[in-house]
């Protein structure tokens, strides 16, 4: 099953095969425990290329381009349009490989210019406009993906919230006592 996303241009590489890359285009999302079982929507984010390789800003001068996730397998994803994107495929490829030169050279900070970071410097390159957004930053993105994306499986849900539920309920029966 294939998915064309350019209306403007209908070359192979605007073509997203399902069942060879189904996170093309998207930005992705997994838990960082143990920030996520206290605040379920910070987490850890990438940004797939157009063959559904995750790239990820992991630490201090490191990202990783290989699809493996600094914290492990994604569980959440939002699969973009690039229809509006002039060069497609090709540019949104440029734009991560760009971002992803940059980032080696920064020192990661967990508040400020983080993996989240790298996926808004990749996606402001471009000039990538999606949900009423151009102007991509952490904050954006963090409710973005919390809101519209899509959970990859059950446990990925589990994942996210069974953590936190379960600390609300201590809570809760601690108040009780």
């Amino acid at each position: 099953m294939s998915t064309t996303l350019s209306a403007s241009n209908h070359d192979a590489s605007c073509i997203i095969d399902q069942q060879h890359h189904p996170l093309a285009f998207s930005i992705v999302w997994s838990p960082l425990p143990p920030i996520t079982w206290l605040i379920p929507f910070i987490g850890h984010m990438g940004i797939t290329t157009s063959r559904g390789v995750a790239c990820d800003f992991q630490g201090p001068y490191s990202v990783g381009d290989r699809g493996r996730m600094a914290f492990g397998k994604a569980t959440r994803a939002l699969q973009l349009d690039i229809s509006s994107l002039p060069g497609g495929a090709d540019d949104w490829d440029k734009a991560i490989l760009e971002s992803n030169a940059e980032y080696r050279t920064r020192m990661h900070n967990i508040c400020c210019d983080n993996c989240h970071s790298h996926v808004a410097y990749a996606l402001n390159i471009m000039e990538l406009r999606a949900y009423g957004i151009r102007n991509w930053d952490m904050v954006k993105l963090c409710f973005l993906i919390f809101f519209k994306g899509r959970f990859l499986s059950f446990g990925g849900f589990m994942a996210q919230f069974l953590p936190f539920g379960f600390l609300v309920l201590i809570i809760m029966l601690v108040k009780l006592v």
